[in-house]
């Protein structure tokens, strides 16, 4: 078996090489999701589709991680971590080939699920690879260098995928991967260790064809009730489908011990309140990747290079955020931070509204750099809080269960948006999307994201307290 501790050397210091192969995975599918938010317009252009029917390429891809996240554990430990690693690097390397092909809305949609089939194993298959094959004292020092592409993509995609969509072609965005992915199967090869658990769990199949048809099926139904890609009965026929199957996931997971997802967690308040809570704060936030690019092009007339540089002063901010989190969580506590954000986060989305034609250009970078601080503190806080008091065994299961929800999350805070623009021009009367329209749809996901104090209020003075310094 390869070592896991097995070093290369660049500019005269030594980096271990597995966390580096599994970052540069994490790195190639973050960019890409910040990468095709900024080049929404102009793909919608040349497909010949409203720019809001893109609202299903970015859906497809939240929902189809939604589904196979929860699996890829019980895929690595069943065939094999480098097995499942490279396979899934295969599945988002032809997800992006097709994707660059693609010359209808439904054919790029499905593109993009299969990218998401290949991103849900890849990243949590090539994590769990390095809690597996790394020693404990090694471990904090393994895990870091994920943390720096998972920053850094964000920040580079929207800059770069505007550049691309402005001076090249906008299919160039997936052919990049290409190299990328094949290097990363050769050193996947060469480097990544076969891991295996020697005591396999049973498969869930039955809460596995449940959950998945029924959160798919779902939030197919809430993206495409705009009539885009399929009409309005088919819309709603999805959706009634859908929440029958999740209904009888709910039935099935209450009588079965070891459920896909174990929906009991939800009885622990700080878990309850960091992903139920979330899930709400996370809606009006998910609209951000999808509004803020069309806003900045179809309302305002800038470029796609233009809009992606100045977009990513919020990944900047988030970047920024990171150093300070713990210290303003020690020094508050979690409920007073999760709360009084919450309204803060609420008023950088109000700001962003408030944004015309006319705003100086540093004075959005200010806001969507201070807004990008703001929401990185919120996440890191309800992350942080969602494991605060989830025993050790019940971990995996908790993980799972928030990814999930944190993708539907995403998922539907992409179709809110949409749905409030959309409403917006309808009730307007006018053809165009318009500034105003963008600023009533901002406007919507703040409220959306106002509405997790529902939960947040609920939480003890104490909440989280064993991961601070303990005196709130």
């Amino acid at each position: 078996m390869p070592d896991p501790l097995l070093q290369f050397r660049l500019f005269g210091r030594s980096f271990p090489l597995l966390p580096i192969i599994v970052a540069s995975a994490l790195f190639m599918e973050n960019m890409d999701s910040t990468v095709i938010a900024t080049s929404l317009p102009v793909i919608a252009r040349d497909l010949l589709e409203d720019p809001v029917a893109l609202k299903l390429a970015l859906t497809s891809y939240l929902v189809s991680l939604a589904i196979f996240i929860p699996i890829s554990g019980w895929m690595a430990d069943r065939f094999g971590s480098r097995t499942v690693f490279q396979s899934a690097m295969a599945v988002f390397m032809a997800g992006s080939i097709l994707c660059a092909f693609s010359s209808t809305l439904g054919g790029f949609v499905a593109a993009r699920f299969v990218q998401g089939m290949g991103g849900a194993m890849m990243i949590p298959v090539g994590r769990l690879v390095i809690l597996r094959s790394t020693e404990k004292s090694e471990l904090v020092r393994m895990l870091s260098y994920l943390t720096i592409p998972a920053l850094l993509g964000p920040v580079i995609g929207p800059p770069l995928g505007g550049f691309i969509s402005t001076y090249f072609h906008w299919r160039w965005i997936f052919f990049i991967n290409v190299p990328i992915s094949i290097l990363g199967l050769y050193l996947a090869a060469r480097f990544v260790p076969q891991v295996r658990e020697a005591r396999l769990q049973a498969f869930d199949l039955p809460g596995f064809a449940l959950s998945a048809f029924g959160l798919g099926l779902l939030m197919t139904g809430f993206a495409t009730l705009g009539r885009h890609l399929v009409s309005t009965p088919v819309a709603v026929a999805c959706l009634l489908i859908g929440a029958l199957l999740f209904a009888g996931y709910l039935w099935h997971a209450a009588r079965t011990p070891a459920p896909l997802l174990e929906l009991k967690l939800f009885r622990q308040i700080s878990f309850r309140s960091g992903v139920a809570g979330g899930f709400l704060f996370r809606i009006g936030i998910g609209a951000i990747p999808f509004l803020l690019p069309l806003m900045m092009q179809l309302g305002f007339g800038l470029s796609p290079f233009e809009s992606g540089m100045l977009t990513c002063a919020t990944a900047v901010g988030a970047l920024f955020m990171k150093t300070a989190a713990a210290s303003i969580l020690n020094r508050w506590g979690f409920r007073r931070v999760l709360i009084g954000n919450t309204f803060l986060v609420a008023a950088s989305l109000a700001v962003i509204a408030s944004f015309t034609v006319h705003t100086p250009h540093v004075l959005m970078i200010v806001a969507l750099f201070l807004g990008g601080c703001l929401r990185s503190l919120q996440f890191t806080s309800l992350n942080s809080l969602s494991y605060a008091d989830i025993e050790p065994a019940k971990m995996s299961q908790a993980t799972s269960l928030a990814s999930v929800v944190q993708q539907l999350a995403a998922g539907m805070g992409v179709t809110v948006g949409a749905a409030a623009l959309q409403s917006s021009r309808a009730l307007l009367g006018h053809a165009d999307f318009l500034p105003l329209d963008f600023s009533l749809a901002f406007l919507c996901v703040a409220a959306i994201s106002l509405c997790s104090l529902y939960f947040l209020l609920r939480l003890p003075a104490n909440a989280g307290a064993a991961l601070t310094n303990g005196e709130h």
